[in-house]
């Protein structure tokens, strides 16, 4: 196993200590465990959400719009999802 050591501001660190003080982690390396296992988990959801997509376009074939028009249709899906804004 390897060991790491970080630096972080007071507030984080009374933050993290609240954390464990909750009971829901018995010190500081279950709680920075959790947080590397949910970033992994959702890094890996992105990635197939994007497999997904690229598997439906591939799917759908040859579209007849322009490539203005699919731009445009793709940033109002993206908008919709909340990843970009106007």
């Amino acid at each position: 196993m390897t060991r790491l050591t970080i630096s972080m501001p007071d507030q984080m660190n009374d933050w993290v200590e609240a954390q464990i003080a909750t009971g829901r982690y018995g010190n500081v390396s279950e709680y920075f465990r959790d947080l590397v296992r949910h970033d992994q988990e959702r890094r890996e959801g992105a990635i197939a959400e994007l497999r997904g997509m690229i598997d439906a376009a591939e799917a759908s074939g040859i579209s007849e719009k322009s490539l203005p028009e699919i731009l445009e249709q793709a940033r109002a899906m993206a908008r919709a999802k909340g990843l970009v804004s106007d």
